[in-house]
């Protein structure tokens, strides 16, 4: 492996790390506190719920919630972040604004919309995209990769009832095809 593509693995290593310590956190200071898991949650519609599209991914409604989510946000952060040729840095950026904004607009009301899951189904879906249209063989097989072990989520963008916000998956999803198709269409 060339020099730049190791430390450029163990720089996506760190901020991945960093990125879910942080989460974790997040998640020991609010039961600290005790504040409730909606606080920073995207509520629809309504302006308190705007602070959401920026809060939401960085709480939890409980440990099984942040450890559901831990390690598919580890892993497709570093895919993302260890070749910044393929994956631009402002991909994570559109991608948690994006889900977090269409959220807000389509999410069932009366209820606080939270966690990651937005931003790991976008990033997934990003991984996808950008692998079938970048067409190399590095691309083709993160996405294969991110297809056979996350596939299988996107079934939870799905509408269905309960307290999982299928809302925030499939505009987590959206938003990530629509950065892997603006930053990879051909020019």
């Amino acid at each position: 492996m060339p020099r730049n593509s190791t430390r450029s693995l163990k720089t996506a290593v760190d901020i991945a790390t960093m990125a879910v310590l942080s989460l974790f956190v997040i998640h020991l200071a609010r039961l600290a506190l005790g504040g409730p898991a909606g606080f920073l949650g995207i509520i629809p519609r309504e302006g308190r719920g705007l602070w959401g599209i920026l809060g939401s991914p960085l709480v939890h409604a409980n440990w099984e919630h942040l450890f559901a989510n831990a390690l598919p946000l580890f892993v497709l952060l570093i895919l993302l972040l260890a070749d910044q040729h393929y994956y631009p840095g402002r991909t994570l950026a559109v991608i948690w604004l994006a889900s977090g904004a269409g959220t807000w607009l389509i999410g069932r009301g009366h209820s606080a919309h939270i966690g990651a899951s937005g931003i790991i189904f976008g990033l997934a879906a990003y991984l996808i995209v950008a692998g079938v249209m970048l067409r190399s063989l590095r691309a083709v097989l993160v996405a294969a990769i991110v297809l056979l072990l996350f596939g299988g989520m996107f079934y939870g963008a799905l509408p269905r009832n309960g307290p999982i916000s299928w809302e925030g998956h499939l505009c987590g999803a959206l938003a990530g095809i629509w950065i892997a198709r603006r930053n990879h269409a051909p020019a």
